[in-house]
């Protein structure tokens, strides 16, 4: 259990850095989310790994609600994340409810860098993003040559290299997490078992 509690740590420390290096560049490019939008969680489909869920699910674990987390993640047939908190009918206003342990993803969504179809890095931008800063992303654009944005997969490469087994697959969110409550509910009944075993 402690291996999974330090790898926890790892994870985090990652999620540190992308938070500046993403966060500092869209600030700067003026390509910042608009308030109260939740637009791109309002989607199950958005992917991440099990390593990413980590964080959030070792939390569930300490609060003693990883069992029920994860029954309730295998009766949800909601379409959104899980985690997420509507604040309007259609989801487009809401928020994260678990915004500190959000995984990688949403870490570097909204404006970021992504490979093109010939090798190049491409500007990427949410639709929302692009309507309000119209004229911030046109001039985001002609910069892109001597001030390219950060890039998404070197983030996602940079969590998931440090757990192979637990970072190789993308995976719808909702799924993510459960398969990372499962490792970790699997861990500690055997941690447990083993220090049942030393005391008898």
């Amino acid at each position: 259990m402690q291996r999974l509690r330090d790898l926890s740590r790892l994870v985090e420390a990652v999620y540190d850095e992308l938070d500046h290096t993403f966060g500092t560049y869209q600030r700067n490019s003026g390509l910042a989310c608009r308030p109260g939008c939740g637009a791109c969680c309002n989607n199950p489909e958005i992917e991440a790994t099990p390593l990413e869920m980590l964080p959030l699910a070792l939390t569930f674990y300490d609060q003693g609600r990883a069992e029920q987390v994860l029954a309730e993640l295998e009766a949800y047939s909601g379409f959104a994340c899980y985690h997420y908190v509507r604040h309007s009918l259609d989801g487009i206003l809401g928020q994260c409810g678990v915004y500190q342990q959000r995984p990688a993803i949403c870490r570097m969504f909204g404006a970021a860098g992504v490979k093109g179809k010939q090798g190049e890095t491409r500007l990427s931008v949410c639709r929302t993003i692009k309507q309000d800063h119209s004229d911030k992303y046109q001039q985001t654009l002609i910069t892109m040559l001597t001030e390219p944005a950060p890039k998404m997969a070197e983030g996602k490469d940079r969590v998931r290299q440090l757990d192979y087994v637990l970072g190789k697959q993308d995976m719808p969110i909702n799924q993510a997490l459960k398969v990372a409550i499962e490792r970790v509910l699997f861990i500690a009944y055997y941690s447990g078992f083993e220090q049942t075993e030393e005391v008898a």
